[in-house]
């Protein structure tokens, strides 16, 4: 069994213009011309790091984003509720419920077939990111960084992993399509 990855990734830029439509129901804003560079690049970063499935949200800006990337590599798209942006009733606890068990059903099929991404959205990434256990300061040097304070820009990927201890998650920003500062943990002489 080899250990699993998971990249928890964000729908690329969508047409923030659209101020008539809901962003949390189906279809929601599509993507920009911008955004759609932004997911083949995302769906290089996906191929060049051997992921296997892509599953995405329902909304039209991620699932556009998981169909470019996925095409990229030649790779399957599944449609998941469980990931979909907040809905207007939502809070962290709510999104966290129906988000996690995919999550760690997908954490055991990634353990047999390899690497697997999870097209969603800002605020359901973050809470994702916070639940299992991310450094406070690490997001939120990537929240001051990127648009609506995401803990990742458009089509930016997490990378998640583990080496076999309970709760011992290891995550990190492994892709961004554009220009982001690094976190380095600061430290402090004594």
């Amino acid at each position: 069994m080899q250990s699993p990855v998971i990249f928890l990734a964000r729908h690329g830029t969508p047409d923030w213009s659209m101020t008539g439509i809901r962003y949390d129901i189906a279809p929601g804003p599509p993507l920009v011309a911008q955004g759609e560079a932004e997911a083949a690049r995302l769906g290089e970063f996906f191929a060049a790091h051997g992921v296997r499935k892509v599953y995405a949200s329902p909304l039209v800006r991620a699932l556009r984003t998981a169909e470019i990337a996925a095409g990229v590599g030649g790779l399957p798209v599944t449609v998941v509720e469980d990931v979909a942006e907040y809905r207007r009733d939502e809070n962290d606890d709510a999104v966290f419920a129906r988000f996690n068990p995919f999550f760690l059903r997908v954490w055991g099929e990634a353990a047999t077939s390899g690497p697997i991404a999870i097209v969603s959205h800002g605020g359901p990434v973050r809470v994702m990111l916070e639940k299992l256990g991310a450094l406070p300061d690490a997001l939120w040097h990537y929240r001051r960084q990127c648009d609506h304070q995401n803990p990742l820009p458009p089509a930016g990927a997490w990378r998640i992993s583990n080496d076999g201890a309970p709760g011992a998650w290891r995550m990190d920003l492994q892709f961004a399509p554009g220009a982001i500062v690094p976190y380095a943990p600061q430290t402090v002489a004594v």
